[in-house]
């Protein structure tokens, strides 16, 4: 039974690592990537509820008089 000959295994595990390697660089190169973050300023916008309108006065039990 010939022996299996190993000799080029290793050229051929590089090549194949530095042309998967370029092939990845030239797929994320022609990607496009948004630019950095930056500040924006938001601003809230307050909404009239009909209940804020109105004036209301929560009584609390430690707030009534006493009896």
């Amino acid at each position: 039974m010939p022996q299996l000959d190993t000799s080029t295994w290793f050229i051929t595990i590089i090549s194949s690592m530095i042309t998967l390697f370029i092939l990845f660089q030239l797929k994320m190169s022609s990607q496009t990537f948004p630019l950095s973050p930056s500040s924006k300023v938001m601003t809230t916008l307050k909404t009239k509820n009909p209940w804020e309108l109105k004036w209301t006065k929560i009584y609390l039990p430690l707030s009534l008089p006493l009896q």
